[in-house]
């Protein structure tokens, strides 16, 4: 015959509602409550716990140095060292690329303009292409 374990007596503290959803489930798995709650405590000493980070965590608006990152000013003076037709020749691609792998992408298309002229023409113009 299995050995019974000692059982203890204890008062607890609950929220309505989670009392209310015990006696449910009980009452459904034809079960007392105390083996209801004895059973969600060996489910949850079963289950491993994700570690808990101790240390504060910095947020998306966290101290930051003045000036570009090392891999940015890098990858600008690349790009600097590029002629200009490179640029734009390099843009296409990439503005290919974009397209390939998101060809539905929806919001406003990116536009570039050559001189501030060029950008008020057209917008002078914007609702008049079909």
């Amino acid at each position: 015959m299995p050995k019974k374990h000692p059982i203890a007596r204890i008062s607890i503290t609950i929220p309505a509602d989670l009392l209310k959803e015990a006696d449910r489930l009980a009452a459904e798995l034809d079960r007392s409550r105390s083996w209801v709650m004895g059973e969600a405590v060996r489910r949850m000493a079963l289950t491993p716990v994700a570690p808990v980070i101790r240390e504060p965590v910095a947020g998306p608006y966290a101290v930051r140095r003045p000036g570009l990152g090392e891999q940015r000013l890098a990858q600008l003076k690349s790009d600097l060292a590029l002629t200009v037709e490179a640029r734009v020749i390099a843009a296409e691609d990439a503005n290919r690329l974009d397209h390939a792998i998101r060809p539905n992408a929806t919001g406003t298309p990116l536009r570039f303009f050559d001189r501030y002229e060029d950008y008020l023409d057209s917008k002078k113009f914007e609702g008049l292409r079909p």
